[in-house]
């Protein structure tokens, strides 16, 4: 608005409120991007006395207050913080127990391989097929995620995510046929792939979103310590393998109606409006997004050419690829080639994913130190070396320490990846831009251990290191070729 007209000029003119996000003195905190051409004029003041017939003389601009050559809009593309809103601390908990969640069902696998080839007498190929199916349902959902999101809302889209899981689980607890429990991987990996997504999307555009998407990332890696601890636990105990996915189950029914409740009137702000606060910026961009579809198909032929976007997906296809490989493959060749007892070796992919969890927990901090581009580089050779020392060191104890420290230096790659990711893409892509790279990405999260069952069936689970070692390559090529990062200014 470039004038404001008032019926007295007797009538004093209140202040506007000072928001309460992470704007102090006029200026944006720690996390929040300013842009010039989103600076708008007040539409808050409040009053009758206000009209459109006399000129309000102007004072001169403040660091707050456009000029008449600002265009309307936002008055900063503020960041919300983890405790304001104040429903948004139960935002990142939701968010962080469905990644925990997700951690579980990924790392159950590597113990849970061994009871099921038993129980249906197939070998290394036949069960693999699950990582296949996990995989489908994570390319499918990286097509309707984000437009779901867009149309329904990040609450239903969470329950909807949730509904898949728990069809899934139902399917498996039942033990049935192999080939039902292989179609029952499909609804998993569509539900893991929309709750990731929206997930990981909310915690990236918070402020100080390095720490959350580090927490977020961390709460996975819990997961996957924790599932093949109990997993292993209950096997050895004379349990059916099935059953502890009666665990997973109760999560994903407890995680429906907590994040239901935690994301409901999320878009519209019902809950924590307040008029000095308004949506962030990269909302209300996104709500612009899906105005039209024509639009829509023109922002997907982007991203698909998007140079972050494609080499990003490719990193993390190949990231997610070497992780879930080891830790669901590196039982069955402790027990092929070292002769191991699965009741004990069982616990390696526990030591492998409290790793991970460490790592991001203790190393980002260092990622962050020495820029995150250098230090992806280092920890990737460090886990190349690791690898080729427990595929040529014939000890369990030797190999049991190498996967943990493997573990270690994989945890603070992804949230290190994330932040790299949100500096290069424009804020008005990232969701759509990090949803595929998050869907696709961690598709190689099944397509890899497919690929590793398949070949182990005819050469031995030893092909499980040559494999890691070539997508650990495939990672610091992509890794290289992402475009360098602009310096913020102070």
């Amino acid at each position: 608005m470039s004038s404001i007209t008032i019926e007295s000029p007797s009538t004093p003119i209140p202040c506007l409120s000072k928001p309460k996000a992470s704007i102090q003195h006029g200026f944006p905190g720690p996390g929040v991007s300013l842009e010039m051409h989103n600076l708008p004029g007040s539409n808050t003041i409040p009053g009758n006395s206000i009209n459109k017939t006399q000129t309000l003389e102007s004072r001169p601009p403040s660091n707050h207050e456009p000029t008449s050559s600002s265009p309307p809009g936002p008055m900063v593309d503020q960041m919300q913080t983890v405790w304001e809103p104040y429903k948004n601390r139960f935002r990142v908990l939701a968010a962080s127990l469905t990644a925990l969640a997700n951690g579980m069902n990924d790392s159950a696998n590597g113990a849970l391989i061994g009871s099921i080839e038993k129980h249906y007498n197939i070998k290394y190929g036949t069960v693999s097929t699950i990582f296949l199916c996990n995989a489908l349902g994570f390319i499918v959902a990286a097509f309707f995620v984000s437009s779901m999101s867009q149309r329904i809302g990040r609450a239903k889209t969470l329950v909807i995510s949730e509904v898949f899981l728990m069809l899934g689980y139902v399917i498996i607890v039942t033990t049935p046929s192999f080939g039902v429990v292989a179609v029952s991987y499909f609804l998993l990996g569509l539900g893991m792939a929309i709750n990731l997504a929206i997930g990981q999307v909310y915690c990236a555009n918070l402020a100080n979103n390095t720490v959350i998407v580090g927490l977020f990332q961390g709460a996975y890696g819990i997961g996957g310590t924790m599932a093949p601890l109990i997993a292993t636990s209950m096997v050895s105990r004379g349990y059916l393998w099935s059953r502890f996915y009666i665990i997973l189950l109760s999560i994903a029914t407890f995680n429906l109606f907590f994040a239901a409740w935690a994301f409901w009137g999320y878009e519209k702000h019902e809950d924590e409006s307040d008029p000095a606060l308004p949506p962030p910026a990269s909302e209300q961009s996104n709500r612009k997004q899906s105005a039209t579809s024509g639009r829509r198909w023109s922002s997907m032929k982007t991203l698909l050419t998007h140079k972050t976007t494609v080499f990003g997906a490719l990193f993390i296809f190949a990231y997610q690829g070497a992780e879930v490989s080891i830790s669901g493959w590196v039982i069955s060749f402790l027990v092929q080639f070292r002769n191991g007892d699965p009741s004990k070796v069982g616990y390696v992919t526990a030591g492998f994913w409290a790793g991970i969890t460490l790592g991001r927990f203790t190393l980002s901090f260092l990622a962050h130190k020495m820029g995150e581009r250098s230090f992806v580089f280092i920890v990737t050779a460090g886990a190349l070396v690791l690898e080729i020392i427990v595929w040529f060191v014939r000890s369990i104890p030797g190999d049991s320490v190498a996967v943990a420290f493997s573990g270690l230096l994989l945890g603070p790659i992804y949230p290190a990846a994330v932040h790299i990711f949100q500096r290069l893409i424009p804020k008005k892509m990232q969701i759509s831009s990090l949803s595929l790279i998050g869907s696709v990405g961690t598709s190689g999260g099944a397509i890899a251990p497919f690929m590793t069952g398949m070949i182990a069936q005819k050469a031995g689970t030893f092909v499980l290191h040559p494999i890691c070692i070539g997508l650990f390559a495939i990672m610091a090529v992509t890794w290289w070729m992402l475009p360098e990062p602009e310096r913020k200014s102070e």
